[in-house]
């Protein structure tokens, strides 16, 4: 049986859609939201604009299906880390451990792109940031939650605080080592804060 499907308009693609959401993911991460132009994008990815357009409508169109795949691959596994049953003040100590680790692991994209990203000026694309972070912010404040309702929202601020300050050093230029220095004591704070 043969079925004749209609031609979809236009030239066909002919770039890898991952690919250039890698590559865009990559520059963005690096230069920051705003310092990255559609010009930039198309000359990276090796297109032309409205071959750009039609792909992803806009430029935080395109940031915000990177923000999805970093949150798939590159962002923090909080599901993993926050496990219930597993102590709150262990838990969060990891988290702050791990931001720091990620965010210095590559110091040309240092930094965690979606907190870095809900501080740019495009509205659309800053949306698209702060809910990502939200969503993980909710994730700790209900693993807190769960054993220390009253603490909850007052320890999920302050991760989320510590998380966009070791961020901001990161991107700064600082290592693995003052990062994770910074992330213990962090840590020693949220132990203290719990026993109280």
């Amino acid at each position: 049986m043969t079925t004749n499907f209609p031609r979809p308009r236009g030239r066909p693609r002919r770039f890898d859609l991952d690919q250039a959401v890698a590559i865009a993911q990559r520059l963005f991460h690096a230069r920051g939201y705003d310092a990255v132009s559609v010009a930039d994008l198309t000359e990276a990815i090796g297109i032309n604009p409205p071959s750009f357009y039609a792909a992803f409508g806009s430029k935080a169109g395109l940031y915000a299906r990177i923000l999805g795949r970093y949150s798939a691959g590159d962002g923090l596994p909080l599901d993993e880390i926050l496990r219930p049953g597993r102590p709150v003040a262990e838990a969060l100590a990891e988290v702050l451990e791990e931001s720091a680790r990620r965010y210095a692991a590559d110091p040309a994209a240092a930094g965690c792109l979606a907190i870095e990203g809900a501080r740019c000026n495009d509205p659309e694309a800053r949306q698209a940031a702060r809910a990502l972070t939200a969503a993980g912010a909710e994730t700790i404040r209900r693993f807190v939650a769960a054993t220390h309702p009253e603490a909850a929202e007052r320890l999920a601020d302050y991760v989320v605080t510590v998380m966009t300050g070791l961020s901001t050093m990161a991107r700064e230029g600082h290592g693995l080592d003052r990062l994770l220095a910074t992330a213990r004591i962090a840590g020693l704070g949220l132990a203290a804060a719990l026993r109280a």
